[in-house]
């Protein structure tokens, strides 16, 4: 059954995606024997990922291009969210998923409450007892927080810290509670490579502890480096972030997202991939287009 499951999430993805490199039909093909991760890049911090034969769905911002206005007090707030289309329609997205991830409840990782696309008895995992009652109300039925000791269809869950944005933004509290809070979460199960999905956050000693903990072989960054006017730091990792995730866990693949798709995004993908060419990384680097799958 889960070896059907991948063939069938391969070979969907793959006839759904716009922009698949010549790769994704192989990594179809060749998940028959070698099923183990596959990651789709679909759009910002949306992803679907076949792990040990269970698919999940994380952060499902599925609005049609322009749906949104910019982030009030946020870089480029003129611009209308999303800034791009999803690569596929957003029906055929959702097609296999057994669960969903909602790191958090901001609408471009959320916004399940202007859709129909996902089912409401999806099992739907979240980090706190306040996004699953938001969860809840907008008629989801089966709203589970994750901790550290989840498992999932055979899929251990983990629950990561971090924090959604610098010191100084939490010090102002309006602005704190707009942050919230953010969570990653560890994939484990046996005889796949282990994943670390870092969510929205600054590089923090939360990060620190769960790459030594966990000795991740991948690792996927939201790494757009968003920022709101008036503040130097950011709300989620840069291009620096990417190559200090390579020097922690030097034989990780580091997949870096959430990037060219909302209007506070300052890092696009073409310039973090010449900041990895220029530090040598380019082989440990992966920064997928949307509708990209890679497998590992």
């Amino acid at each position: 059954m889960q070896l059907l499951k991948t063939l069938i999430f391969g070979l969907t993805l793959s006839l759904g995606a716009t922009s698949l490199p010549v790769l994704a039909a192989d990594n179809a093909a060749s998940a028959a024997t070698d099923q183990k991760v596959l990651v789709q890049q679909i759009r910002n911090a949306t992803l679907k990922i076949d792990y040990a034969g269970t698919t999940f769905l994380i952060d499902p911002f599925l609005a049609d291009k322009g749906a949104h206005p910019g982030f009030e007090g946020s870089f480029n707030s003129e611009l209308r969210n999303p800034l791009v289309d999803l690569p596929m329609p957003a029906q055929d997205l959702v097609k296999g998923v057994d669960a969903v991830i909602v790191t958090h409840t901001h609408l471009d990782h959320w916004d399940g409450s202007d859709h129909s696309f996902i089912p409401k008895a999806t099992p739907l995992f979240v980090q706190n007892e306040a996004d699953a009652k938001l969860i809840r109300e907008q008629g989801y039925t089966d709203v589970r927080i994750l901790d550290r000791n989840a498992v999932f269809e055979g899929v251990q869950l983990t629950k990561t810290g971090g924090q959604h944005g610098t010191d100084e933004m939490y010090a102002l509290e309006p602005l704190a509670e707009a942050l919230g809070d953010a969570m990653g979460v560890v994939f484990q199960a046996p005889g796949a490579e282990t994943l670390y999905l870092v969510g929205d956050t600054i590089w923090r000693s939360e990060v620190d502890q769960a790459l030594a903990e966990f000795e991740p072989k991948v690792v996927i960054l939201n790494a757009g480096d968003a920022r709101f006017v008036g503040f130097t730091g950011a709300i989620i990792m840069g291009k620096d972030d990417v190559l200090r995730a390579h020097q922690a866990v030097p034989d990780a693949t580091i997949v870096a997202t959430h990037m060219d798709a909302i209007n506070h995004m300052t890092l696009s993908r073409e310039e973090l991939m010449d900041h990895v060419q220029q530090h040598g990384i380019q082989d440990h680097v992966i920064i997928p287009a949307d509708g990209e799958i890679m497998k590992f």
